[in-house]
């Protein structure tokens, strides 16, 4: 399994503070937010090859921490400066997969999120579906909706439908940034981007997939 961790993004809401660099190497509490996702993801034993990706302004400080780590890490450079030419998400992926030839499962995730729980517990709870799964979490605030990704389910956790950042929220179902696609849905994604799916949000994707493949979601701890 390969992780991608998506990390192309400017973070211009926290300017200065990341003008010049990446959000995901920013440390919290001694160590990079990257390291406490790769820390724990590593755990689960189930991923050969974490891929960052990264834009072209930032690609430099990406190498030089992958250099330190000891396990198996791929930066790929979007070739993208600035925050008004970037990808989108969907996009990225599809370029990583494209420029590293990738036909493995893959978990994806936002490389800036700071959690106080492990990330193992989604991995297992994939694999024990056999399908392609996210993450959702309860919210009850309208305006944080319509913010969001939003997603309706069934009695047995399958996701039947997901808007990003709809007016209408059908759901309090919110659908953070962590993803996990079996080899067989990540191939789609070129068939996604064409079919018109969105390609800024990753949760686009899910949007366009949830109809023609199954998907569960777990409710994050």
């Amino acid at each position: 399994m390969k992780c991608l961790i998506l990390a192309a993004g400017y973070a211009t809401r926290l300017y200065p503070l990341t003008e010049n660099f990446p959000k995901p190497l920013l440390e919290v509490q001694g160590k990079t937010i990257l390291d406490w996702l790769v820390d724990d993801i590593h755990t689960a034993g189930l991923v050969d090859e974490f891929v960052v990706i990264s834009n072209h302004k930032f690609a430099h400080h990406f190498d030089a921490w992958a250099k330190e780590r000891p396990q198996k890490i791929t930066v790929v450079d979007d070739g993208t400066e600035s925050n008004e030419t970037r990808l989108g998400a969907v996009k990225d992926i599809q370029f990583a997969i494209d420029q590293l030839g990738l036909d493995d499962d893959m978990l994806v995730i936002a490389g800036d999120n700071v959690l106080d729980f492990s990330l193992t517990k989604f991995v297992h709870y994939a694999k024990e579906k056999n399908t392609s799964c996210i993450m959702r979490y309860y919210e009850a605030d309208a305006k944080k909706l319509s913010r969001s990704g939003v997603v309706t389910l069934d009695e047995n956790q399958k996701v039947l439908a997901m808007a990003e950042k709809p007016q209408d929220p059908q759901s309090h179902w919110c659908c953070p940034a962590f993803y996990y696609y079996t080899a067989q849905d990540a191939a789609r994604l070129a068939e996604g981007i064409a079919d018109g799916c969105h390609t800024d949000a990753p949760g686009s994707y899910v949007s366009w997939l949830c109809s023609k493949s199954t998907i569960h979601a777990m409710e994050m701890p």
